[in-house]
């Protein structure tokens, strides 16, 4: 089965993520796609194995397996986190929706760690253009000032909310370059020790909810597995007869 059919035929979820769903749009701005395909569960029983990710077939596309998606998902990846919050969903099926009615058990303090870590990192990229060009590339500078307004907002509330709301102006000023880089430098370590000090107070659980998300990865593919599919029926006969591991 190719990449593009997975996306095409076996996609449970969609949306539009970037500047659109973060509420920071401008005329020029990309439609940046996201999704989540379930990879047919006879595919898992060859020695080639579906791919964990897809880049396209359209352009400003990506999408992951389920199982990849959810252990990323666990591991509090920012980018993963905020694309199961996207306020731009375009398709989710009944699986796709059941994973978005799971958004609350992937979430854990682990978020401080992990979105500290992405910003940490992020931060000396700018130090370095800075230092080498005399500027930041501004508009990464915007998100990384977005990144870590979420973040705080998330472990002082336990919700996560992507959109900017009445941050769009500012935010979009760094971005223009219309802020100096002290006063950017600033904003972010002042955004970095609040998130810190909201952290031993979150109302986020310690660690994330796994075997409630493990239950939910295994139903998956166990409805996969008994969905009539002509190029598998010999397996679905065997499936659905118990021979499984039997012998």
């Amino acid at each position: 089965m190719r990449p593009e059919t997975l996306v095409g035929d076996h996609t449970i979820y969609a949306c539009v993520m970037g500047s659109r769903a973060f509420g920071l749009a401008t005329e020029g701005s990309d439609t940046d796609r996201r999704g989540v395909f379930l990879a047919p569960t006879p595919l898992f029983w060859r020695f080639e194995k579906p791919p964990t990710h897809v880049e396209g077939p359209a352009e400003e596309q990506f999408s992951w397996e389920l199982e990849r998606f959810c252990e990323l998902a666990l591991r509090a990846n920012p980018n993963i986190l905020e694309c199961l919050h996207s306020p731009l969903v375009e398709y989710a099926d009944a699986t796709g929706r059941e994973l978005l009615s799971l958004r609350g058990a992937f979430l854990s303090r682990r978020v401080h760690t992990t979105f500290t870590r992405y910003a940490h990192g992020q931060r000396r990229k700018l130090e370095a253009d800075v230092r080498a060009h005399g500027a930041p590339r501004w508009k990464h500078a915007m998100h990384l000032l977005r990144l870590l307004i979420s973040a705080r907002d998330l472990l002082r509330t336990g919700a996560l909310t992507i959109d900017v709301g009445e941050e769009r102006e500012p935010l979009l000023a760094v971005k223009r370059g219309e802020v100096s880089w002290s006063e950017v430098e600033s904003r972010m370590t002042r955004l970095a020790e609040e998130g810190a000090r909201a952290a031993p107070r979150s109302p986020l659980p310690e660690e994330p909810d796994r075997r409630r998300v493990e239950d939910f990865l295994v139903r998956a593919r166990r409805a996969s597995a008994l969905q009539a599919d002509p190029y598998d029926e010999v397996v679905q006969g065997v499936v659905r007869a118990g021979g499984v591991g039997q012998g």
